[in-house]
């Protein structure tokens, strides 16, 4: 396909046919990377890709257009390791539970025990081990915490189950739990959220960034 265009595709809601009729971030992302014009493009978790699309339609128009600098980061942020799926729900159901409405925060908690479940799983760590992170957004809404924790008790997921329904309704129920609460700038936190998903998926998938070598200094002439 050639996706040689005159001007950049526009960032708007949903689906195109193609680069002349817009794009969403997904796949501008693609068009970005050489791929097929596509909103499922290879080069980036398929997780992730869905965070960023969800991020894309629920933002409105004029605050979208600050999303098009995060897309080149996206780009190459690949692979099938199920850790990657459990840090992205986390950091969807952390991000969404203290801000989210009443009726959501069941569900949202639900989420933030099953990634951490799934995580120290894949790590041969205790079971109901917590990050800060979860802790701190548990501690925020302790009654739903409390249900959340007896419901997990008696539900038992499998690495499928998660990654085929777990994680994706997590990241769901946040973006939809973030748009509806009674924030002062919830376009701001939609993409606060993908900023910090893309960190994440970075640090897993390419490893933390090593620090640049200090620069040598050059040798003093020898005295005669």
């Amino acid at each position: 396909m050639d996706n040689h265009l005159d001007h950049m595709p526009v960032l708007s809601r949903g689906r195109h046919r193609n680069p002349k009729r817009g794009a969403c971030f997904m796949e501008l992302a693609s068009y970005l990377a050489g791929e097929r014009w596509s909103d499922h493009p290879a080069c980036t978790h398929p997780l992730l890709a869905a965070l960023a699309r969800l991020v894309n339609d629920n933002t409105g128009d004029e605050s979208r257009a600050e999303l098009v600098g995060l897309v080149p980061s996206i780009i190459g942020l690949a692979g099938d390791d199920l850790r990657v799926d459990a840090h992205i729900a986390l950091r969807c159901a952390t991000t969404a539970l203290p801000v989210a409405a009443a009726e959501r925060q069941l569900a949202l908690a639900v989420s933030v025990l099953a990634a951490e479940e799934m995580l120290a799983r894949l790590d041969g760590a205790p079971s109901g081990r917590m990050s800060e992170m979860s802790l701190r957004a548990m501690e925020q809404v302790p009654h739903a915490a409390e249900q959340a924790r007896r419901f997990s008790r008696a539900a038992k997921i499998t690495e499928k189950g998660f990654r085929r329904y777990a994680a994706p309704n997590a990241v769901q129920l946040a973006v939809v739990g973030i748009v509806q609460a009674c924030v002062k700038d919830p376009d701001k936190l939609l993409r606060g959220l993908l900023e910090d998903a893309i960190a994440d998926c970075e640090a897993l998938i390419r490893g933390p960034r090593s620090a640049e070598p200090a620069p040598v200094a050059p040798a003093s002439p020898a005295r005669a």
